[in-house]
């Protein structure tokens, strides 16, 4: 695939009708996509800091991703490493208890396109329920479905959200940062090697 194919689906994506709505108000697509890069990183939606700046994972949850990965932040900003596709591309808007959801049906239009035009990856991150349900048919609660990571190895780990707000979380989970981020770490080294 060339980046051709991937300019093709980006100007796809911006005039479906379906994403009129950002385009009235300028919102551009926010995810990272390159036909050389080795790991991909699924998220939910890009965050408001992120739709203003168009820059993915622009907030203190990007911060605390790099660090998971054990990479600085020229590496992870590198397209030819790192593909990042949140599950809508569009910040969805504020609800009742933080950001809305990902609009549903949307990673399914349009990731199999970029994916099939990233050829070379080798390894997929998947962040949150969102993208484990879609990529895993996971019905199980998130815990359950990061704790049994080892399953998933060694193409798929499956994470849970790097934000602030996860503290809690994380307190109740410390084999989480003992087990899966050194796996996780070993696994960025090894598809970026």
């Amino acid at each position: 695939m060339t980046s051709s194919e991937l300019d093709r689906i980006r100007a796809a994506i911006i005039a479906d009708p379906d994403n009129a709505w950002a385009a009235a108000v300028a919102y551009r697509p926010i995810y990272v996509a390159d036909a050389s890069a080795r790991v991909l990183v699924v998220g939910q939606a890009p965050g408001r800091k992120a739709q203003e700046s168009g820059v993915p994972w622009n907030d203190a949850s990007g911060s605390r991703l790099i660090d998971w990965l054990g990479v600085d932040e020229d590496t992870f900003r590198d397209p030819s490493r790192f593909a990042l596709l949140p599950m809508d591309f569009y910040y969805p808007g504020n609800g009742l208890h933080g950001d809305l959801p990902p609009r549903p049906g949307f990673a399914a239009r349009w990731h199999p396109q970029l994916i099939g035009a990233m050829p070379r990856i080798q390894l997929t991150l998947l962040i949150g329920s969102y993208a484990q349900r879609h990529y895993l048919g996971t019905r199980e609660s998130l815990t359950a479905t990061v704790r049994r990571y080892a399953d998933f190895l060694p193409g798929t780990i499956p994470l849970v959200h790097p934000s602030p707000l996860n503290f809690r979380w994380l307190a109740k989970n410390p084999w989480y940062e003992t087990e899966v981020i050194p796996e996780l770490r070993e696994s960025v080294r090894a598809a970026l090697a």
